[in-house]
């Protein structure tokens, strides 16, 4: 049982002896005690003071008294600082702590079972006429990190993704092919097929404002003014024109050209595979926009029929939203054709006929706030149980200093190159520290620079709160020192070359040299754990040892408190806190040195227990921990 549960029962018990009243645990206030005080944790008396009809002082004396009375296997002792009662735990129930900590596999970590609430998370929803950018890198990371946090409390995950397959954009990248292309695949060009394809978006664009720039100065010759010219370009322009025609033929359902998309959607999606491997994400089910649409529009009809939506006298048809704040929502279009809020109607459909979803969560960026609160009202309105209560995780935008990187288009950063760069850049950085390594493979060096690589990428990214605008910094996210990746990282891999070091005593009660090692399994029976004030040559717990422990035991915390805020830097920034308390513990104390085995052990297993700390914190993430570094 935790501490701050211990207490809090004794607390209620205490309300009840001194003062014959009953308390509810929610009044029970505990919090960590500020550095200035003596003591681990803080009990606020004022929700007290009418119960006891006593000053704040002479309340909590007689809380403390009791307290150390009737609980001294946790309570040492205790000072009182006007109306808060500070609370010293006793060593042993710190080691206890600690052992408890170090027996559970997944400690922090609620269970999921059949029974658990089911969450569909949807992240990523790229574009199959370009590759994944620096856009979609944060996206990923926060949907795959959000649906591990959301695992951790409790929940069956589904992960998903809507990729968007139909459109004017897509039949631009197939028209730059056709005209632009010779057959040229992903085999004979030796490109990633979402590279490839991307290529010819860029082909279409450049050829495009060529025409419209020759068309637009006719037109000014003409008479017309600039602006008037350069629009009137913009629709006439052939290749425009012949998009258009394309995507008319796609939505007829032309062979010819539903062939081609098909064959060139399939070389996009073998490179999103690519990207999303080496990004260490994936999906349970990925969903296409060209199978929800239409569903969308049934859907929408439906909705119509029933005097949810109206039509207009052009055909088109509304949501009338002025009454709960909002404004009026075209679903479609007076030709018929759909618009993006017509598709997720659609994607949602089929994602309720496959799942019985208790909350929805899109992972989408902040420019689509309007969208998700429209979304919302439509999808209660009709019907869908988790439509009024959808959370949109909302993200601002990243961006990198200028002139850091060069992006394959010119215009944005390409997720591809920017995880290559990372990898390039961390695998330069660690050489020193790998070349200590000496019996390190060539191949084990390179999968130590991409986990230090990708780990700096992600943690950079994902210790920021998404609601905030962000600049990544390729070469400050992979410093070994401060709240970075490769700190963590490093911080691990030195707890594991200790714990490395240790070999077993075969005489537990023999006082250990600078050599010896652990006699206690560093992990697993927590019974094996010595007695600080019992054992070999006496002692107590340092401070900054019980603020270890007590950093650790606040795991749970900090894993609820993520996923209750949909806030994934909570887990990041715990487990920096963690790794700097445990390097100024390290700084501080022998370990391996020390020559009380009783003192030597629980160093020990204090350290193996921050690494499994640290390991489990950073797995929400999706970081790898290399085991030396």
């Amino acid at each position: 049982m935790q501490i701050e549960q211990r207490l809090t029962e004794a607390v209620i018990a205490a309300i009840k002896s001194l003062y014959g009243a009953d308390v509810q645990a929610a009044q029970v206030q505990l919090s960590t005690t500020k550095k200035e005080f003596e003591g681990h944790l803080t009990l606020v008396v004022f929700p007290f003071l009418k119960i006891s009809k006593k000053k704040p002082e002479e309340t909590a004396e007689e809380i403390g008294t009791y307290l150390v009375e009737n609980l001294p296997e946790v309570v040492a002792k205790y000072n009182v600082i006007k109306g808060f009662l500070n609370l010293t735990i006793a060593d042993s129930c710190w080691l206890q702590l600690l052992a408890d900590i170090n027996a559970d596999d997944n400690y922090g970590l609620k269970p999921v079972t059949e029974d658990s609430p089911l969450v569909m998370i949807e992240y990523s929803s790229p574009n199959t006429n370009k590759p994944l950018h620096l856009g979609h890198v944060r996206n990923n990371l926060l949907g795959w990190a959000l649906s591990k946090v959301m695992e951790a409390n409790g929940n069956r995950v589904v992960r998903t993704n809507i990729v968007n397959d139909r459109g004017i954009h897509i039949c631009k990248s197939m028209l730059a092919w056709l005209k632009w292309g010779n057959g040229e695949t992903p085999e004979t060009s030796g490109k990633k097929g979402d590279h490839l394809i991307g290529d010819y978006y860029v082909a279409f664009d450049k050829h495009y404002r060529e025409e419209v720039k020759e068309l637009a100065a006719q037109y000014i010759a003409n008479g017309l003014d600039e602006e008037a010219a350069t629009e009137k370009a913009k629709q006439e322009a052939p290749l425009i024109k012949e998009a258009h025609e394309m995507l008319v033929k796609w939505e007829q359902g032309d062979k010819e050209v539903r062939a081609l998309w098909q064959r060139m959607n399939e070389w996009v999606y073998a490179g999103f595979d690519e990207t999303y491997k080496a990004m260490g994400v994936g999906f349970d089910k990925i969903y296409y926009e060209s199978q929800t649409y239409l569903e969308g529009k049934s859907k929408v009809m439906e909705g119509l029929d029933k005097g949810l939506f109206y039509r207009r006298d052009d055909g088109s048809v509304w949501a009338d939203l002025t009454k709960e704040g909002l404004d009026e929502k075209l679903l479609l279009r007076a030709d018929g054709t759909s618009v993006y809020m017509t598709q997720d109607i659609g994607t949602a459909k089929l994602r309720y006929d496959d799942y019985p979803i208790d909350k929805m969560i899109y992972v989408v960026g902040n420019e689509q706030n309007y969208h998700f609160q429209v979304l919302s009202i439509l999808l209660d309105k009709l019907g869908f149980k988790w439509g009024k209560d959808l959370v949109h995780f909302s993200y601002g935008m990243v961006e990198l200093p200028n002139g850091k990187m060069k992006s394959r288009e010119g215009t944005v950063v390409d997720a591809d190159d920017l995880m290559a760069s990372m990898i390039e850049e961390a695998g330069e950085m660690s050489k020193d520290k790998t070349a200590k390594l000496t019996d390190l493979t060539d191949e084990e060096a390179a999968d130590i620079a991409r986990i230090v690589g990708m780990g700096a990428l992600k943690y950079f990214i994902l210790k920021v709160d998404a609601r905030k605008n962000m600049l990544f910094n390729p070469e400050e996210s992979i410093d070994f020192n401060g709240n970075t990746g490769p700190f963590i990282q490093y911080t691990y891999a030195r707890i594991k070359s200790i714990l490395r070091k240790t070999r077993p005593t075969p005489d537990p009660s023999r006082e250990g040299g600078e050599g010896a090692g652990a006699q206690l399994p560093i992990t697993g029976n927590p019974e094996a754990l010595p007695s600080l004030t019992g054992g070999a040559g006496g002692g107590s717990l340092a401070p900054k040892e019980t603020a270890l422990i007590q950093r650790l035991a606040a795991f749970g915390t900090a894993v609820k408190q993520a996923g209750t805020d949909y806030n994934v830097s909570v887990i990041a920034n715990y487990c920096y806190d963690l790794a700097k308390e445990y390097n100024t513990f390290y700084h501080d104390f022998p370990i391996l040195r020390e020559e009380n085995d009783a003192l030597r052990n629980t160093r020990l297993m204090l350290s193996a227990t921050v690494a499994k700390v640290i390991k489990l914190g950073m797995g929400l993430l999706g970081i790898e921990v290399p085991e030396r570094m």
